[in-house]
């Protein structure tokens, strides 16, 4: 399997920042995609591109037996971290879609990666890999246009003047030829789709969207370099002109997109 944008470090000075300001999953749906595959405690669950253990860690303390796996050493560390916190054993291995360990797996989880990787390769082995009544999960999140989220028009259109638009996965999804994970999934063995949603409101900070946009592999400290106050100082700048007191309001789409064979 071969990925020409392949980085496994790609990740490395978001650590902090993902772990703290990315969205976690809520506990509702985590639970709602395990009753729909049917898992019992104890079944097999592997998380590819683990991160710091936001799928890992919930759904080991759902009671599933997890294996978590990611290319960033720092963000192995993380994982592990936060499963000693939430004290749930999670198996944390540093690898990646080009090395995947044996399984079986009843269920393969994937937040905010899929695209990362070598996707069609990826879930040919995959295939190989999963039980026959298995299934993968992929997690995301979403925002609505509506006023409430305005901020984050002001986070895409500041990324946008320091590169955003170079990064190869933004490209790609751009190329009239791209294929959504949906039409992948439709041709490949696990060509049954069905998803799941919960809708959150929560009230942020400055702080916190700075944290979100440092948590991006487009806007990563080590991406911007000795551009990164520049960037800070011009996103907190475009924030205080929407909100003065700093205070902003965020409408967000946890979903999970699941795959069956069929």
């Amino acid at each position: 399997m071969t990925e020409p944008n392949f980085d496994a470090r790609r990740f490395r000075t978001t650590v902090p920042f993902y772990a703290r300001y990315r969205l976690p999953y809520p506990d509702a749906l985590i639970a709602r995609v395990a009753a729909f595959v049917g898992m019992r405690p104890g079944d097999a669950v592997m998380d590819l591109g683990c991160g710091p253990g936001l799928l890992a860690v919930p759904f080991a303390r759902a009671g599933f037996a997890v294996t978590a796996i990611d290319p960033e050493p720092e963000m192995v560390a993380a994982c592990e971290g936060a499963a000693r916190a939430a004290d749930v054993r999670v198996d944390v291995r540093q690898g990646s879609s080009f090395d995947l360990p044996a399984g079986p797996f009843q269920l393969v989880t994937m937040g905010r990666s899929f695209h990362w990787m070598d996707r069609a390769a990826t879930l040919a082995a995959l295939d190989g890999i999963v039980t026959a009544d298995g299934a993968l999960a992929f997690f995301a999140d979403s925002h609505p246009i509506t006023v409430e989220n305005q901020w984050r028009n002001v986070l895409a259109e500041t990324g946008e003047r320091y590169g955003r638009a170079e990064a190869p996965h933004v490209r790609q999804r751009r190329d009239p030829k791209h294929r959504s994970q949906q039409s992948l999934l439709l041709d490949s063995a696990f060509g049954r789709l069905s998803g799941f949603s919960e809708f959150i409101r929560r009230q942020i900070g400055a702080d916190d969207i700075v944290g979100l946009a440092f948590s991006q592999s487009v806007t990563a400290p080590d991406r911007l370099g000795d551009r990164a106050a520049a960037f800070e100082a011009e996103l907190r700048g475009a924030l205080a002109q929407i909100a003065p007191d700093g205070r902003f309001t965020e409408i967000a789409e946890l979903t999970a997109l699941v795959a069956r064979r069929g």
